[in-house]
């Protein structure tokens, strides 16, 4: 049984202690948690009877743990990754990895020197009907592809934002492309391919934040495709949509619902009969945004741990989104096409 350490108590913490401490991971369970707010930190302890501290060193020099997970702000990442790292033992970190490539490439520096996994969070990649997309472009079945969209309508009120005071700064958060959508940017390159440039505008249209809350961006990709991505936590008065569409020259599919999670097109030239029910087969009906995918992925963790075999979502593939954001921020600031592979000039995200 592995022992997981969580750091970080807040908003999505929620959704790991529920699966680990709630024992709803085989192989896994909550071993202690750890928030330099002393309430928070108490209340999660006292809800999952698991040691609770304020200080990360003194959890992991007192408690067993196999793994630890990092769930502070983003801005914190690289630095909270860093020290862990010297503990030895296994890393999970919350998106986006990091704010800025130089610290995403520290934390896979650190993990690599102390011979320990860093794992990323990329939930939606587990959810049933991206699986089953990824599944048919693996197999040919789009052929070639044409163009790939993302779209991103949810809301976020001023009071989300009014929680804590690091959200929508550029130093510990970015906006909506950065926190927000920075999983469906992953989707749409992990589907698509590498990207080539990118060209974006954004803004803030309804909350007072230092980064932006709507964005759209034109992508192409390198193998001649085009995407688009649609951002915004500005949709009133709730959330609407997180969706998927995939367009080749064999067939098209459309994931929607509000969290990749609702199977809605799935056509192509040449229909097999399993064919008939995949939208029934690969639909989900999750509750929230966070959908389904982190008890999959938690059981993905366990699995490459157990098995010590490759896993799907590693520090690299952790900066390859990263990288995208931060071009598409570059694009913002500059008014111009950016072109991967890059060095910023001029984004944001992450100055402090």
């Amino acid at each position: 049984m592995l022992k997981v350490a969580l750091v970080g108590c807040g908003r999505v913490a929620n959704r790991h202690a529920e699966l680990l401490g709630g024992g709803l991971i085989n192989g896994a369970v909550l071993a202690g948690v750890c928030d330099t707010k002393k309430e928070r930190a108490k209340n999660f302890g006292d809800k999952y009877s698991v040691p609770y501290f304020t200080d990360m060193n003194e959890m992991m020099s007192t408690t067993e743990i196999d793994i630890v997970s990092v769930l502070t702000e983003s801005g914190n990442h690289s630095a909270h990754v860093n020290n862990l790292a010297k503990y030895g033992k296994h890393v999970i970190v919350e998106k986006p990895m990091a704010l800025t490539l130089a610290d995403a490439d520290s934390m896979i520096r650190s993990c690599d020197e102390n011979n320990i996994r860093l794992f990323v969070v990329k939930q939606n990649r587990f959810n049933l009907p991206v699986q089953a997309v990824r599944h048919a472009l693996d197999e040919g079945r789009f052929g070639k592809l044409v163009m790939g969209t993302v779209r991103v309508r949810w809301c976020r009120s001023q009071a989300y934002y009014d929680q804590d005071k690091w959200r929508g700064t550029w130093a510990y958060d970015g906006g909506v492309l950065a926190n927000q959508a920075s999983h469906h940017v992953d989707l749409l390159e992990w589907c698509m391919g590498d990207v080539e440039s990118v060209y974006a505008k954004s803004t803030t249209a309804l909350v007072d934040i230092e980064a932006e809350d709507t964005a759209v961006v034109i992508l192409k990709f390198t193998n001649g495709a085009l995407g688009i991505i649609e951002a915004t936590t500005a949709t009133r008065p709730k959330d609407l949509e997180g969706s998927l569409s995939i367009l080749g020259e064999k067939g098209s599919i459309h994931i929607g619902g509000f969290a990749v999670n609702q199977l809605e097109t799935w056509q192509f030239d040449e229909m097999r009969k399993e064919d008939e029910d995949v939208k029934n087969k690969f639909s989900q009906n999750p509750p929230d945004v966070y959908g389904f995918g982190h008890k999959s992925y938690y059981e993905h963790v366990v699995e490459v741990l157990s098995t010590n075999t490759p896993h799907l979502i590693d520090g690299l593939e952790g900066r390859k989104s990263l990288e995208l954001i931060n071009a598409i921020y570059e694009s913002i600031e500059t008014g111009k096409e950016v072109f991967l592979r890059f060095r910023p000039t001029h984004c944001r995200l992450g100055m402090k």
